[in-house]
């Protein structure tokens, strides 16, 4: 196999494999952009893996600037002279330039998912007896990015009597505050539920 056809399947490997390692943070903004957030949690596996996946990425990056930087042999040298042998774009350094930084934009999605969604808007909830704020923590499951944290946010901020919520990816948590007279723990449940992801359990919180 020659030196470009490999640099060329190297390329094509990195990305395919950072966009694989980041599906589990992608999948749930496609969701959200698309009104149908039922599938956020499709990739939420790859999660537990990504780590690898990113490490595997890194190292086919780094064969394939070996490949682009190493000293190369005098037939290949006599060979890249010749007019009718000259490296295209697609074999160029200035191209695996580009790779590199689309590939690593692709790994650090988590990073910047948060620009996707809206901020929490506070809501004009007119509230006749503060006797029915409640506070609840919900455990949850299937969380491995900020990305899946705004999508449970986002489907709670839309159940009618949330307050506020604040879910956490690192905690596997979100506690929501609500007008118990307004809604329930079930509904709350199931705005989750329909994201794809699941409540394990529940605490009430005291002030």
């Amino acid at each position: 196999m020659s030196t470009e056809k490999t640099s060329h399947k190297t390329w094509i490997a990195a990305i395919i494999a950072s966009i694989v390692a980041s599906l589990c943070c992608i999948t749930p903004v496609f969701a959200f952009l698309a009104g149908i957030s039922g599938i956020a949690s499709t990739f939420s596996s790859l999660g537990k893996i990504r780590p690898y996946l990113i490490g595997l990425t890194l190292l086919i990056l780094a064969f394939a600037w070996y490949q682009k930087l190493r000293a190369r042999t005098k037939e290949e040298m006599e060979c890249e002279t010749c007019e009718d042998k000259k490296p295209s774009f697609w074999q160029s350094k200035k191209f695996l330039g580009i790779v590199t930084v689309f590939t690593i934009l692709i790994l650090a999605f988590p990073n910047y998912a948060y620009i996707f969604f809206p901020k929490w808007q506070e809501k004009q909830v007119i509230i006749i007896d503060k006797s029915n704020i409640q506070k609840v923590k919900l455990s949850l499951e299937g969380m491995y990015c900020e990305a899946c944290a705004l999508t449970i946010n986002d489907a709670l901020s839309k159940v009618p009597g949330v307050l506020e919520s604040k879910t956490s990816y690192t905690e596997s948590m979100s506690i929501i505050k609500y007008d118990k007279s307004k809604t329930n723990i079930d509904a709350l449940e199931k705005a989750v539920s329909g994201t794809g992801y699941k409540v394990s359990r529940f605490e009430i919180l005291k002030d």
